[in-house]
């Protein structure tokens, strides 16, 4: 998948992603949940071993705020939003919607940072438990 981010509408959120990304943080880590018609959720450290009874609780360490007042914060398919337990708790853990009519009610609860561009075919094919290869940050 390739990623477009929106960074003029989540900067805090896009640095702190390519940051994780850049130092191998998501590297290994399993999509820990997948609800189809919903979304495919990644980023927790304890889905290394997706038997640890600690899976899409854990983070990086840190919260970072939520950046919700942007053009782009609306729910589509291929977004990529931040997910949290609470408004500005997230860190870590993302999600990439599978559609808009299942996912309105997100608009402006968490933030959107980015969009799917290119292999949104294979949002529909990822199962609970596969794994994040390598996130490559590239600029163009």
């Amino acid at each position: 998948m390739k990623v477009s981010f929106f960074e003029e509408d989540a900067p805090l959120t896009v640095e702190n992603f390519v940051k994780l990304a850049e130092d191998g943080f998501y590297d290994g880590l399993a999509f820990h949940r997948v609800i189809p018609g919903f979304v495919i959720q990644g980023g927790c450290p304890f889905s290394r071993d997706m038997s640890d009874p600690r899976v899409g609780t854990g983070g990086p360490g840190y919260q970072i705020r939520c950046e919700l007042t942007g053009a782009n914060q609306y729910h589509d398919k291929g977004v990529l939003s931040m997910a949290h337990a609470g408004r500005n708790t997230g860190g870590s853990q993302f999600f990439i919607c599978h559609n808009r009519s299942n996912t309105k009610h997100l608009d402006r609860q968490h933030t959107c940072f980015g969009k799917v561009i290119e292999g949104l075919e294979v949002i529909d094919k990822i199962n609970q438990g596969d794994r994040i290869e390598k996130i490559t940050i590239k600029e163009e």
